[in-house]
């Protein structure tokens, strides 16, 4: 979550007129996150957020992702739930954006990950997984590996800033992971459904010890399953010196296998699906880094600590080094 785009109390007024939620109380920008600008809302009628969706969202695929998130709430997964204005519509526009409100979700995310979060982490993404297949509309994945190597070329000219010899690595790396992802060429496929396919502790809330709900759909998309628990291995047991937590591990994949066993070819491609997760959040961080505007309320994120979590993920023997 950020803030890109300000929004003025006469406009917000006007907004929240086309809603019963009742009059505004409070009204906070959000600086976490890269993506889209958030606010946390405060009415008489409750507290809810507000997303205004920015440039690198597609407004086609909003209708997609609200979609999805009353979808999985019907079929029990805790997540927000878009709120309807008056006429029934869930997106409209403000300050020149598409723009949604959604139900508030009671918890905090963790600042300071535990073998504890795994379990229930691993268990919450699976249900996920088996709540979405019902939803049969398919979403591609705009930033799969079809999208790494422009990425790498929209910041080539300035990624040795970051890092000297860092877009000569990522050039390795990529011509490394890309022929061994599962469906390239010969490789077999993978189980493939409804995916987060952003789940970072900052989306993960708890509330007294017990996982209390997911947030953040906005990067939802059709793919790989197990691509999401490589999402999920970097976030979550991965810290920033690309230091690794077996343990973590170990109780996220249990956790995940209590619900929906993965297969042993899911299993085995662990190490490049994590590999090529690092690399995705690697390139889009060193995109933001090099783009993200002087002055936007907005956390930048370190693309090199994705690039320590690749160089592991490359340096592994075997999906054993993951605690399966």
């Amino acid at each position: 979550m950020a803030v890109y785009t300000e929004v003025s109390d006469a406009a917000l007024v006007a907004f929240l007129a086309e809603y019963d939620i009742g009059t505004l109380t409070a009204f906070r920008g959000i600086a976490e996150g890269v993506e889209n600008s958030n606010y946390v809302l405060r009415t008489t009628g409750g507290d809810f957020i507000l997303t205004l969706h920015e440039k690198r969202v597609d407004p086609g695929d909003l209708p997609w992702f609200l979609g999805l998130m009353r979808h999985l709430a019907r079929q029990g997964v805790v997540c927000p739930q878009p709120v309807a204005g008056r006429d029934g519509e869930t997106l409209r526009e403000l300050a020149g954006r598409p723009a949604a409100i959604t139900t508030f979700l009671e918890g905090v995310w963790p600042r300071q990950v535990q073998t504890a979060h795994g379990f229930p982490l691993g268990a919450a993404l699976a249900r996920l997984h088996l709540a979405g297949e019902s939803y049969t509309t398919p979403r591609p994945n705009a930033l799969g590996p079809q999208a790494w190597a422009p990425l790498l070329e929209a910041s080539r000219a300035r990624a040795d800033e970051v890092q000297p010899g860092l877009a000569a690595e990522l050039d390795a790396a990529l011509a490394r992971i890309l022929p061994a992802w599962p469906g390239a060429g010969d490789n077999p496929d993978l189980p493939r459904g409804q995916i987060h396919a952003d789940l970072f502790p900052d989306n993960v809330f708890f509330l007294n010890g017990t996982l209390s709900g997911l947030i953040d759909f906005y990067f939802a998309c059709t793919d790989i399953l197990a691509y999401d628990i490589a999402i999920c291995l970097n976030a979550w047991c991965l810290d920033d010196r690309g230091q690794f937590s077996v343990t973590c591990a170990r109780r996220m994949l249990e956790g995940y296998d209590s619900v929906r066993p993965l297969s042993g070819a899911e299993r085995d491609a662990l190490p490049v699906l994590a590999a090529g997760a690092a690399m995705r959040f690697c390139l889009t961080r060193l995109y933001d880094w090099i783009n993200t505007p002087a002055g936007a309320m907005v956390t930048r994120k370190d693309p090199l600590a994705y690039l320590r979590r690749l160089r592991f993920h490359l340096s592994v023997s075997g999906a054993g080094d993951y605690g399966v």
